[in-house]
């Protein structure tokens, strides 16, 4: 037996996640046990629990896609994404191709913490954007997980990041990370701002987890031949984007759906894993975890994750 979190009914996490006692999950061919030594609590988890996500387990299920701990078989240090759900469990049955080495030196909170973010952020900047060298990057959004994960990419590959963030701790946040400027956009318009930073000529990547009327002011912001990435809707509006001004202006607007290639080009996902691991043994990235929650207040954790009250990543641990 094992301890999970378990939708029954879908509904927001405080009122349908139950901890319960669940029979161990049995391998099905191609799959390996996990025991699962650290979990993330992801947005995703959450319009899960309601039925608002495109993927729809079905009930009952555990939430938890993004996992670390070991092959029960071999004792390898893996992280694990059992996609779309079951990680909020002590065991998991995982895909053998959902499994992806970790050094010895990563602790486990880490790991879980790092491969959606990172990979979503790597995949952004050198798929879809193209980043060089020098370039100016604007991260919108920037204490969060994806946007802290981008801040540290772009450093890493020598850009100038301008980040936006709500609140003096946020945008201290940003500092730490790396961002050479940190806007509070609660404070701020930071279309202005980063005119000035860039001498009028723009932000060549804008980095927008956000839409809504983020992406109408990175419209006004973004270089001659700038791209802007298209990574969600937190700001809830979708926005729209006029072709006569991107053509006008010169941008492009391109969009990255991550789990796409895991689909289609499952070998870049290896490739992206094996570089964000490089980095981070060089010391170059590391995931910016808010706080690691006792599995017992799992569903009080994705109400403060649902309420934007936390920053970075949080973690449990249901081992």
């Amino acid at each position: 037996m094992t301890k999970a979190w378990r939708v029954h009914e879908l509904g927001d996490p405080k009122d349908v996640l139950k901890l319960e006692e669940i029979e161990d999950p049995e391998p099905e061919n191609g799959e390996s046990i996990v025991e699962v030594e650290a979990a993330a609590l992801n947005f995703f988890d959450i319009l899960m629990c309601r039925g608002e996500y495109q993927e729809r387990p079905e009930l009952p299920f555990s939430p938890g896609g993004e996992v670390a701990g070991t092959v029960a078989e071999t004792g390898a240090r893996v992280i694990a994404t059992p996609f779309p759900a079951g990680g909020y469990s002590g065991r998991v049955a995982v895909s053998e191709d959902a499994l992806f080495p970790i050094p010895d030196s990563m602790p486990f909170e880490d790991a879980a913490a790092m491969h959606i973010i990172f990979q979503t952020a790597h995949f952004a900047l050198h798929r879809r954007a193209n980043l060089s060298e020098g370039e100016t990057v604007l991260v919108h959004a920037g204490a969060g997980g994806v946007g802290s994960a981008a801040i540290q990419l772009a450093k890493a590959d020598g850009a100038n990041v301008i980040a936006t963030a709500g609140g003096e701790e946020k945008v201290e946040v940003c500092r730490k990370l790396g961002a050479d400027i940190a806007i509070d956009y609660r404070e701020e318009d930071f279309i202005p701002a980063v005119k000035e930073a860039t001498e009028g000529r723009g932000a060549d990547v804008i980095f927008d987890p956000v839409g809504g009327d983020v992406f109408d002011g990175s419209r006004r912001c973004v270089a001659f031949e700038g791209r802007i990435v298209i990574i969600g809707f937190a700001g809830g509006r979708i926005a729209e984007a006029p072709t006569n001004h991107a053509l006008i202006k010169n941008y492009s607007v391109v969009g990255l759906h991550w789990g796409l290639y895991n689909r289609i080009h499952p070998h870049l996902v290896r490739e992206t894993h094996e570089e964000i691991m490089r980095l981070y043994e060089a010391g170059s990235i590391s995931p910016l975890i808010h706080s690691v929650v006792p599995f017992e207040e799992v569903s009080d954790a994705l109400v403060e994750l649902g309420g934007r009250k936390t920053y970075g990543k949080l973690v449990t641990k249901p081992g």
